[in-house]
């Protein structure tokens, strides 16, 4: 689908008034293009896997909206016209400059893809997205091939490197494992390319678990829908995916089973890992494994005592730039 790509030319000062203005006018999404330097924090909070290079910070900004061709533009582009004139009484907009072109979704929506290439966890784990060749190959690799979509999870960053190289460790030939808050997928794949014997992958999203079944499919593993009813007749090998939410309702977590998971991993942040420690441990198996990553290195001692308090014995403490992964014993 084509696009009308409307950009303003303002300053950073103005950003947020001039995003106020087009929210009244029903913009609902905006992209804002500046130069302002992230804070250590705000790079922490982003929790993605890859930040572009900073450029010198100008005070200079663009605001970007995507209208459809069919919607009136030019009453639109009049509205924001005057609507810019009115702030421009009382601050310093910038040129308020106003350009239009036509785009395309590939343009704004797969840009990043050109930053996400083939690489290793380790030795022998390699994440490969699906648009990218593969050299270097090893016999005893394992290969996850990969498609985010907009779902969060390409393997790149910090906290799913530790939730990988603990899943490494610690998942054996035959186990359940339960994958809390699977996005992508990602880890799923990997738990059933490591030998566990039944994986499930849920999460709360919808999209992410149709995203989750298809780079399922990518790696050329047959995927089920879990279904509570029909649990009787899931195969002992199998990959399945549901969405839900295990930390709010018990009923399902009642329904995946309760001292089932020789592992359970759950790459998500410490403020849901933090609630998630209160009910996950009726899940796993007594001497089952929790592997907790995405944790801030502020939130480790809240999530140490959430473990402690909740009967786990914390085995390992990994970490890698800010993040930190517990791997606990129930």
């Amino acid at each position: 689908m084509k696009w009308m790509k409307v950009t303003i030319d303002t300053l950073t000062d103005a950003v947020d008034i001039i995003s106020s203005m087009l929210s009244d006018l029903g913009i609902e999404g905006i992209e804002i293009e500046d130069n302002v330097p992230l804070t250590e924090e705000e790079k922490c909070r982003m929790f993605i896997d890859f930040l572009p290079k900073p450029r010198e910070n100008d005070n200079k900004a663009r605001i970007n909206l995507y209208i459809d061709p069919q919607d009136d533009i030019d009453s639109l582009i009049k509205k924001i016209n005057d609507g810019l004139k009115e702030i421009s009484e009382f601050i310093d907009i910038g040129s308020g400059k106003i350009s239009i072109k036509e785009t395309e979704d590939k343009d704004w929506i797969n840009n990043w893809k050109e930053f996400f290439k083939p690489f290793r966890i380790d030795e022998t784990i390699v994440i490969k997205p699906t648009w990218e060749k593969l050299n270097d190959i090893k016999p005893d690799d394992i290969i996850i091939e990969i498609d985010p979509g907009i779902s969060f999870g390409t393997g790149a960053h910090e906290t799913t490197k530790l939730a990988i190289l603990g899943m490494k460790k610690y998942i054996k030939a035959g186990d359940i494992v339960l994958d809390a808050g699977s996005g992508s997928g990602i880890l799923s794949i990997l738990a059933y390319k490591l030998g566990a014997e039944r994986v499930l992958g849920i999460d709360i999203d919808a999209i992410a678990t149709q995203t989750a079944v298809e780079n399922a499919g990518i790696n050329n593993i047959d995927v089920l829908e879990w279904k509570p009813e029909e649990e009787n007749n899931i195969p002992d090998k199998a990959v399945l995916f549901a969405t839900g939410n295990i930390i709010e309702n018990k009923g399902i977590r009642n329904q995946i089973g309760t001292k089932t998971y020789d592992v359970v991993v759950a790459n998500i942040l410490a403020d849901v890992i933090i609630p998630l420690s209160d009910v996950i441990g009726d899940n796993i198996k007594e001497n089952g494994i929790f592997i907790s990553s995405g944790i801030l290195n502020t939130k480790e001692e809240e999530v140490r005592a959430s473990l402690e308090r909740n009967q786990f014995t914390i085995l390992e403490v990994n970490r890698m730039g800010d993040w930190i992964s517990f791997i606990a014993k129930k």
